[in-house]
């Protein structure tokens, strides 16, 4: 050793060939129960998100800011909690998350008119907070009002800036996969005392 360093490969040989002697010395019994227990905590996670749908009425009950377009109300990474009961009418002034047919990823903007129908149809025109004008042109072409088959959830409550993780994931792909390897050979790797 020189300067505390092992002398094969540095730190990430070193590292690599902890993780691999971790791997020879579990036997095969260590190794079934570490991937089933892997397997538990993401089959937990799955549960409780299709629990989350089912309690909110929204397919996504839970979204992520993307833009500043509804500064100062919710800034780029905040977490919104969404519910969509069809029962409850579309009020101007409230927020809600909708998707247009072309576009992948939801949008978070105020709704700023409601025009109801006698028959009980209602079409409603959005607006983000801090945009100049109205989302006729986010619309797809020829559409000029939403109406509620377009809206994924209404928003009920935020956390700030906690879905800057999720952004940042988004950003740096590189960064996600990493820590999802380690976050998945920890788990794997992990010991029980």
């Amino acid at each position: 050793r020189v300067c505390g360093w092992p002398r094969s490969g540095g730190i990430r040989g070193g590292a690599a060939m902890d993780l691999f002697g971790d791997l020879r010395r579990m036997n095969k019994r260590q190794l079934y129960y570490q991937v089933l227990n892997f397997a538990m905590i993401v089959s937990s996670a799955l549960m409780i998100w299709k629990g989350l749908i089912v309690v909110t009425g929204s397919e996504s009950p839970i979204v992520v800011v993307l833009s500043g377009s509804m500064e100062p109300a919710f800034h780029r990474g905040d977490l919104l909690f969404l519910t969509n009961f069809h029962d409850d009418p579309i009020r101007a002034g409230e927020i809600v998350v909708f998707k247009v047919e072309g576009r992948d990823i939801p949008i978070v903007h105020r709704v700023i008119k409601v025009h109801e129908k006698g028959n009980g149809n209602i079409k409603f025109l959005t607006k983000g907070d801090n945009n100049e004008v109205d989302d006729r042109g986010l619309y797809k072409e020829g559409q000029n009002w939403l109406e509620k088959k377009d809206v994924v959830g209404r928003a009920r409550g935020f956390l700030p800036y906690v879905g800057m993780v999720t952004i940042i994931m988004n950003d740096y792909p590189k960064f996600k996969y990493a820590l999802l390897a380690v976050m998945g050979a920890y788990v794997l790797l992990k010991r029980e005392s």
